[in-house]
């Protein structure tokens, strides 16, 4: 039997993901949680686990396609019996549709972040939402579903909600119930992108007439993800009053903009102008002077989260140049030790240390605002956050517990979260639950910054190039090696005073390590 694989919410609710690469082709066979293609999402690229075990049937994404959580990427040919019944074939629909298995490492698909279904009261209504024996409601009562009318192929949702439930209940005879006969839901097999929304721009087209009529049964929250939610806040669309084509009555994205589509009412209009080709942009235009290329994955991520986090925060950036010979030095006896042989331990290794040591006397830096609740979130362990530019953009990914790691072991944990962050293979997990974070500006030459902070961060630090300074040292003017540090803070959180405290300490522990055994 055919059974479809749907994108799943790879972490932190986010809605899309692009497909990079696939790792399989049609008539392959694949098992359980087989890799089977590298997705890109806001914030890494994933290894995405095949949830069955058969033949690969069909692709419905092509490399570089955007998808939506919840669109069909796979089909798969699953051995085992046909069904030897409608309602055994639907039940396995539903749960191949409803109950996709758990992926190593992910969540369950986004479908089953829906209401649960209702059980069936005394007297339920049949697949078209009309007790059998009495006559069909006023198609403009609200709260009231219209009996018969569904799009040409597109079951109803209660009748898609019964076939889900493993039994579907005998059509009652028309001319005794005064009402159409119920649509007959149709398998949910996915088909491509394309062919989907038509069929959705359909459906909508045929429910134009009866637009009073709101779809689901009075009293019911009409069933949709966040996403979707979301979006149809945006476009002004009620969603009481648009029928789902998802499992058991889901309503999708395609439905709302279908819904939202002003042409509805000339559908065949419609369909030839969505059908019509975009113009090509500049950039596939030999000797252009513009060129343009979608905002996507990181880069749309990184500019929403500094948005948001330099129009909510209060920034205040303080700067200090301190004199880091000592730390320099250190660090040439400590690669020279036996004892740390194969530890990378430098500059950054060292600040991070420092930064822990230095969150101790002024635990205010590691806290978070919750506006919602209208409290301070004061955290009491150290997630170090370290900003790496990688090819896809600027990541975050986090060390956690960093305040309680060697320097040896903090050493190890930066180079192999900045070598994953540059090879692409950073995990989500890791991407989120940072407390502070520290951006190395030193490494592209920059002596100081103003850096903004992440998200749900009260302070970021920026470290400057190491650079030998003329400088004063014991009474005398010396060639030392000297750095710039910049800390900017959330005013919310952190006063003045407390961010020069911290960053003092920090930089007392550069200039002199011995000081770090009185933080200790």
């Amino acid at each position: 039997m055919i059974k479809v694989f749907r994108l799943p919410d790879l972490g932190e609710g986010l809605t899309e993901s692009e497909i990079v690469a696939w790792r399989i082709a049609p008539g392959d066979t694949v098992e359980l949680n087989q890799l089977i293609a590298d997705v890109e999402t806001a914030k890494a690229v994933v290894e995405l686990p095949s949830p069955f075990a058969g033949v690969v049937s069909e692709l419905h994404q092509q490399p570089g396609t955007v998808v939506h959580v919840g669109e069909p990427i796979v089909s798969f040919e699953v051995a085992g019996a046909e069904a030897a019944s409608s309602a055994s074939s639907s039940r396995e629909e539903g749960e191949a549709q409803g109950r996709q298995a758990n992926l190593v490492g992910y969540g369950p698909a986004v479908e089953r972040g829906g209401r649960p279904q209702r059980r069936a009261r005394a007297g339920a209504t049949d697949a078209t939402g009309v007790v059998p024996g009495t006559a069909a409601p006023d198609a403009g009562a609200p709260g009231v579903a219209v009996p018969g009318v569904a799009a040409p192929g597109v079951a109803t949702p209660d009748a898609a909600a019964s076939d889900a439930g493993a039994r579907v209940a005998a059509a009652p005879d028309p001319a005794a119930s005064g009402a159409a006969a119920p649509a007959v839901p149709v398998p949910d097999v996915a088909a491509p992108d394309v062919p989907s929304r038509s069929v959705s721009a359909s459906a909508s087209a045929s429910l134009a007439t009866v637009s009073d009529s709101p779809s689901p049964v009075s009293g019911e929250r009409p069933r949709s993800t966040p996403p979707v939610r979301a979006l149809a806040r945006s476009l002004g669309v009620d969603l009481t009053r648009v029928t789902g084509t998802g499992p058991t009555g889901l309503i999708t994205r395609e439905d709302v903009e279908a819904w939202a589509e002003p042409a509805r009412a000339v559908p065949a209009e419609a369909a030839q102008s969505r059908a019509e080709p975009a113009a090509p942009p500049a950039a596939s235009v030999p000797g252009a002077r513009e060129s343009r290329s979608p905002i996507r994955s990181v880069r749309k991520h990184t500019a929403e989260a500094m948005v948001r986090s330099a129009f909510t925060a209060p920034h205040a950036t303080e700067f200090l140049t301190v004199d880091v010979t000592p730390t320099v030095e250190l660090i040439e006896v400590l690669k020279r030790d036996r004892s740390f042989a194969g530890a990378r331990i430098g500059i950054l290794a060292v600040v991070a240390k420092a930064l822990c040591l230095a969150v101790a006397r002024t635990p205010e830096v590691n806290t978070r605002w919750d506006e919602a609740a209208a409290e301070i979130v004061q955290f009491h362990y150290v997630n170090l956050g370290i900003a790496a530019a990688t090819p896809r953009g600027l990541l975050v990914p986090t060390i956690t517990d960093a305040d309680r790691l060697s320097l040896a072991d903090l050493a190890a944990a930066l180079a192999e979260l900045t070598a994953a962050a540059r090879a692409g293979t950073t995990s989500p997990a890791a991407l989120r639950g940072g407390t502070l974070s520290i951006t190395n500006i030193g490494f592209f030459g920059i002596d100081a910054g103003t850096p903004i902070l992440p998200p749900g961060e009260a302070v970021i630090l920026a470290i400057g190039a190491i650079r030998p300074r003329p400088w004063e040292y014991r009474g005398e003017i010396a060639l030392r090696q000297v750095m710039t540090l910049s800390l900017s803070f959330d005013h919310r959180l952190v006063d003045g005073e407390q961010g020069a405290r911290f960053l003092t300490d920090i930089a007392g522990i550069l200039a002199n390590p011995g000081l770090a055994l009185t933080l200790l």
